[in-house]
């Protein structure tokens, strides 16, 4: 019985990880985005924020906090130059990927506690927690992927 709730809760914590990842590519690729737009006043703003110094990886923590301030500098150029709609499309964007990356981010956690837990269940070596890892996040993710392909193939001959 015990091998069984372990195996259940290995199972379930990777469902944890997969159905976020599935949902998130569905409503991210259905968010209203005026993608060309968006890119277009993205590239004609292209470089206008300094790059950071190659000289500051030799000190990580500040090369962090530079790549932070660029960033956030860059983001609020970019806003600056969108129309309000545009912006509006972009915050939810925005909004919703870092919700679906939290969610996606706990189910993981709770994935590798399970993992663990089924390795040190069965005794076998500490390389088959990384393996089982690897491999049930690459699945979780051609889950998604073969989904979203599979539905657009199923939708696009009813388009033409």
């Amino acid at each position: 019985m015990d091998a069984f709730i372990v195996w259940c809760g290995f199972f379930g914590a990777w469902l944890l990880v997969a159905g976020p990842v599935y949902q998130a590519a569905l409503e991210l690729g259905e968010q209203e985005l005026m993608r060309a737009g968006i890119e277009r006043v993205s590239a004609g703003l292209r470089d206008t924020v300094a790059p950071v110094s190659a000289w500051w990886w030799l000190f990580p923590p500040v090369l962090y906090l530079k790549h932070r301030r660029r960033e956030a500098a860059q983001r609020e150029l970019l806003l600056s130059h969108l129309t309000p709609e545009q912006t509006r499309q972009m915050l939810a964007f925005m909004n919703k990927a870092a919700g679906w990356w939290l969610v996606g981010l706990g189910g993981l956690l709770i994935a590798a506690k399970e993992t663990g837990e089924l390795v040190d269940f069965y005794e076998w070596p500490g390389w088959t927690f990384a393996a089982l890892a690897v491999v049930m996040a690459l699945l979780a993710l051609a889950n998604a992927g073969l989904r979203m392909q599979r539905t657009r193939q199923l939708i696009q001959p009813r388009l033409v």
